[in-house]
């Protein structure tokens, strides 16, 4: 056999070759692609099983907290008399699933949220009641309430056992007492006298929706705003939970 006989034979060797490359090739990839369409969703359930903790779009706004002049959880959790005491993430925390829950300390300050709180915005007197003696102690306690939907708000301010600026609206001025603020004249909140209600202050450009959406910012100004912390710290940090006491009311 001489070269030019053997010229056709190396080309068909070289293209079954290739043919053979290209096949494995696709096979490799398809094996693949239904591996990780058989493991992705265990690895999702996995995922749902293990993690307990929500994603943060989960992690809303409260609709009230207290903020409090402090470092120390300990010396708050006994300000507060709780019982019941165990750590809490702060995805649970802000979900709702403790009484009260005491967020570890941020730029100075604790922040308290939860059901067994007193709302300005349901109760003035026992809000006042509950925040004096925190003032008393630490200096300066401050609680903000923002409902969107029933579009109840409130904002006041304690320092060293005293109010020094507090409103609260629930269809009706439920408080209204110190000066306005100059962080409340920037933002432009709207404060109306006792005898305002809630048909005449709807028909002022919408006074109470503004003001429902601007408690954040107040807060921020003042103090600090929970919806603006940030996604690591909310999961790598763990606060405390406990039930109140009955002094609270």
């Amino acid at each position: 056999m001489n070269a030019a006989d053997l010229i056709p034979i190396l080309l068909l060797l070289l293209l079954g070759l290739a043919v053979g490359i290209g096949s494995a090739f696709v096979i490799l990839i398809a094996r693949r692609a239904r591996r990780r369409v058989v493991s992705s969703p265990m690895r999702t359930f996995r995922r749902i099983i293990h993690d307990d903790t929500p994603p943060r779009s989960y992690l809303g706004r409260p609709n009230c907290w207290v903020a409090v002049r402090s470092s120390n959880l300990k010396t708050v959790q006994n300000a507060l008399g709780l019982h019941d005491v165990k750590p809490c993430t702060w995805a649970k925390g802000l979900l709702g699933g403790a009484k009260v829950f005491i967020a570890p300390p941020v730029k100075g300050w604790i922040l308290i949220i939860g059901s067994g709180l007193p709302d300005p915005t349901d109760d003035p007197d026992a809000a006042f009641r509950f925040l004096l003696p925190l003032s008393r102690r630490f200096g300066q306690v401050q609680c903000f309430c923002a409902n969107r939907v029933v579009q109840h708000h409130a904002w006041v301010r304690a320092e060293k056992g005293k109010i020094m600026r507090a409103y609260a609206w629930a269809g009706k001025t439920l408080w209204h007492q110190g000066n306005i603020t100059p962080a409340e004249r920037d933002l432009d909140l709207v404060c109306r006298d006792y005898d305002w209600c809630e048909e005449t202050a709807l028909t002022s450009n919408d006074a109470v929706t503004v003001n429902v959406e601007k408690v954040p910012a107040l807060a921020r100004r003042w103090s600090i705003d929970p919806g603006g912390l940030d996604d690591a710290f909310l999961e790598q940090v763990c606060g405390l939970s406990g039930e109140p006491s009955g002094r609270f009311r």
